[in-house]
């Protein structure tokens, strides 16, 4: 997951829309990424946020969702911990899904839906080969995004995580 948040962060750096929230007639365009990511617990589903990711480094993200994701499951998570995220990423592909389209969490404008990592026949120079590959679907408020931006924050992902140098030397 860390891979893909940093990725997020990194996009939204590009897309700046896919970070931004509508407040009343305004569209404000945040600096930072607050993060909510999809947690399953014993009781359902809970939202909650890893703040200012755009600043962490890897091993930050992945223990700052490890300790969510153990709070969410001892059932200790507060609102607080559940509010104010500015972008969504939900991992549906943990219980075998292959594509979906995950639902905005309002005020936010897009949310990030990752889904199963299976093999596929990939064409490599003139060579059939099997390859990992993984779907990822992001779903947008149009009053904010437009497909152009969706598209090119979702393939800045797609050169993140193929590349994490982009990531880790912040290009």
């Amino acid at each position: 997951m860390s891979a893909f948040i940093k990725a997020s962060c990194q996009a939204a750096k590009a897309q700046p829309a896919v970070n931004a929230v509508i407040e009343g007639d305004e569209i404000v365009y945040r600096d930072y990424v607050d993060v909510s990511v999809a947690v399953s617990t014993p009781t359902g589903l809970v939202v909650p946020v890893l703040r200012n990711c755009e600043s962490m480094s890897f091993a930050q993200v992945e223990q700052g969702l490890v300790d969510l994701a153990v709070k969410a499951r001892e059932g200790k998570i507060t609102l607080e911990d559940m509010a104010g995220g500015t972008f969504t990423i939900s991992n549906g592909g943990v219980f075998g899904s292959m594509f979906g389209t995950p639902i905005i969490n309002p005020p936010q404008s897009a949310i990030l839906g990752m889904h199963g990592i299976k093999q596929r026949p990939m064409c490599i120079g003139d060579k059939i080969e099997g390859r990992p590959m993984m779907y990822i679907a992001l779903t947008y408020d149009h009053r904010l995004v437009d497909g152009r931006e969706a598209v090119l924050y979702l393939r800045k992902i797609k050169e993140c995580v193929e590349d994490p140098q982009q990531i880790l030397l912040d290009l």
